[in-house]
C-alpha cells in the first residue's frame, strides 16, 4: 500500500501549479490558490503554508483539490510507491 508522503505548503502549491493553479493571495500562514475553469469559472483552493503538514490535512487537501483535478493524477504527488 503506498504511503502519504510528508509535503510543506511551498510543495503543494509547486505540485498545483502544474495544473494550472496560481497563487493570488496569502494572509498569516494560508495560501489562496485560484485557476480559471475551461467554462470560465473560477476554482479556488486554500491551503497552509507550513513547513511540514499533519497526513490529516493532505488527506483533506487532497480530496478537496479533487473536485478540480482527477484524483488519478493527484495520487503520484500525494503518494509514494
Amino acid at each position: 500500500m503506498p504511503k502519504l508522503r510528508r509535503l510543506s505548503g511551498a510543495d503543494l502549491v509547486s505540485i498545483l501549479a502544474l495544473f494550472g493553479f496560481e497563487q493570488i493571495s496569502q494572509r498569516g500562514s494560508h495560501i489562496k490558490l485560484r485557476r480559471l475553469a475551461a467554462d470560465g469559472s473560477k476554482q479556488t483552493l486554500t491551503l497552509p503554508n507550513h513547513s511540514e503538514l499533519e497526513r490529516g490535512t493532505l488527506r483533506a487537501i487532497l480530496r478537496q483539490s479533487s473536485r478540480y483535478i482527477p484524483e488519478s493524477d493527484l495520487i503520484r504527488y500525494f503518494y509514494s510507491d
